[in-house]
């Protein structure tokens, strides 16, 4: 029996505003196989980021568990959780995170110097990542100098340069036209057919929801229909 690369146990999570307990995810127990490129997808609102956030190890359950490869996250240190999150997770953000003071060879070499990866090494994968995103003319640009679509580029760029095992993306094209989102989703569906990389998207683009293989949707915290592709 193969292991889920990613595993939900009865997760939960429960914000308090104002001291009001809000709950933002009833216990969901969902799994991910090596290799998919899955849609997590609803309405605002319906916990798709939490969802995501507490499968990258980003944030902490109020409920139940989340196991990579297996492996159980609750009871890890914050610097293991780091290591892991360092290591094997790729993350892509709305709004980009690049670091505004660095070109974009420096945001897509970041993680790999968090790695401790050598600087002649770290710079020939990150121009390689480039090559094979097409932005090698944007090396040396800072964030400011390029477009949204550019900046998601590097974003990606920076995802992938650790050869992650899963990436997981956070409306990916919420700031982009249709045009360029689409671009940067056959970039990500050529990253998933060539290299393997296991892709989590959270979304409510429609765009990104026909892409994917596999489709979960949420409403109100719950898993109203998970749903796959023939041949997905």
């Amino acid at each position: 029996m193969t292991i889920p690369i990613l595993q939900a146990e009865a997760l939960e999570k429960t914000y308090h505003d104002n001291g009001v307990p809000v709950r933002a995810l009833v216990p969901i127990d969902v799994a991910f196989d090596q290799g998919e490129f899955t849609v997590i997808a609803g309405p605002s609102g319906s916990g798709k980021t939490t969802l995501l956030n507490l499968l990258g190890a980003l944030d902490a359950p109020t409920g139940g568990r989340v196991l990579f490869n297996g492996r159980p996250l609750e009871g890890l240190s914050k610097t293991e959780l780091s290591k892991l999150r360092l290591h094997q997770f790729g993350f892509i953000f709305q709004a980009y995170n690049l670091i505004p003071v660095f070109t974009a060879v420096e945001n897509i070499e970041f993680v790999l110097t968090l790695q401790g990866v050598a600087e002649r090494d770290r710079r020939r994968r990150a121009l390689e990542v480039m090559k094979e995103l097409d932005i090698e003319a944007l090396a040396h640009k800072r964030p400011n100098q390029m477009s949204g679509g550019q900046q998601q580029r590097v974003a990606i760029g920076r995802a992938i340069a650790t050869n992650p095992a899963i990436i997981l993306a956070d409306e990916p094209t919420a700031n982009l036209d249709s045009a360029t989102g689409g671009v940067l989703l056959d970039l990500m569906t050529h990253m998933n057919q060539e290299h393997g990389i296991t892709f989590l998207f959270s979304s409510h683009d429609p765009q990104v929801i026909e892409r994917g293989r596999r489709v979960i949707r949420l409403h109100d915290g719950r898993i109203e229909r998970d749903d796959r592709r023939p041949g997905a």
